[in-house]
């Protein structure tokens, strides 16, 4: 009963945590001048992925290797196939400029570079401080352009940016709360089914962690604002594979299962050359092409069981 509380009480504090980050991120992005893309895909992106972070680190340490890497590698598929889905059948997603596209193409890269780094076997502290040497060049490349890309954000009022930061903190603060519990709960109830640390990590964990993206995007969505809901998505793939898979890496080196060189790493790039087809040759990711997202990640889920 209490694992059915604690799932409970996760889905609460994620929804509640994604809309104070939202609240935050764009009040912020318009007092200080800043895109609301480049906020998306860096404070809103990054810090919707710190339960990922906290959650691949412990499981390292624990010595389930598995749910680490399924955790970063079914995070970035359920990014893109059901938030991103499921945020364009709430609202299409416009795109827009060309910063997106610059970073789509950074993850895509980052994505790309799992192939040499899983077939290795491992991966070791070396790769770590490569992956995390990468996310900072990232991060100073995207905010020194971020100035060039200035978009208006509306005529409403612009809050304090204190109230702005207040709200992006305890969004985060409590993104963070509700992912554990969720998380927690969930890992319970699946490992009372009996089934594989490498599907938890890749299905129930990925999800668990992923919901704060899901929460801000669907908050994003619903509040239209686009360069938030696919910024997010976009940023939290590339803080998965730079930032959370190299810090991990750092703290301790992590073996790689078979079944991820063979299975989800190509489901995790095909994936993500479909997400950067529809940013760059399309200019909205429409309802249709979100439901077809949507299916596609329940086919996944059914096949990740075998």
């Amino acid at each position: 009963m209490l694992d059915y509380v604690l799932l409970l009480a996760g889905f609460v504090g994620l929804f509640l945590g994604g809309d104070a980050l939202v609240r935050g991120a764009v009040g912020l992005a318009r007092r200080l001048g800043i895109p609301p893309l480049v906020i998306g895909l860096t404070i809103v992106g990054f810090g919707t992925s710190t339960p990922e972070l906290l959650v691949s680190v412990d499981a390292a340490l624990r010595g389930v290797p598995d749910i680490a890497i399924g955790n970063v590698i079914g995070s970035n598929i359920g990014n893109v196939l059901l938030i991103a889905g499921l945020a364009a059948v709430i609202w299409p997603i416009h795109i827009m400029g060309d910063t997106l596209r610059r970073d789509t193409a950074v993850m895509m890269v980052a994505t790309l570079a799992l192939v040499p780094l899983f077939w290795m076997g491992s991966v070791g502290r070396l790769a770590g401080f490569g992956l995390v040497a990468a996310l900072a060049t990232y991060l100073f490349i995207a905010f020194k352009q971020g100035g060039n890309d200035h978009e208006d954000t509306g005529t409403t009022p612009v809050p304090a940016a204190w109230v702005s930061l207040l709200w992006l903190v305890g969004g985060i603060v409590v993104l963070m709360f509700g992912a554990r519990f969720l998380v927690d709960g969930a890992v319970n109830i699946a490992r009372g089914f009996g089934v594989s640390e490498a599907f938890i990590g890749l299905t129930v964990v990925a999800v668990g962690t992923s919901l704060p993206e899901l929460a801000t995007s669907v908050v994003a969505a619903i509040k239209r604002h686009s360069e938030i809901a696919i910024g997010n998505i976009v940023g939290s793939n590339i803080f998965n594979v730079l930032g959370i898979l190299g810090v991990t890496a750092i703290v301790m080196p992590i073996p790689v299962a078979d079944r991820f060189i063979g299975f989800d790493l190509p489901v995790t790039i095909a994936a993500s050359l479909v997400l950067t087809a529809f940013l760059v040759l399309r200019p909205v990711i429409g309802r249709v092409s979100g439901g077809l997202m949507l299916a596609a990640y329940g086919i996944y889920i059914w096949a990740a069981q075998g």
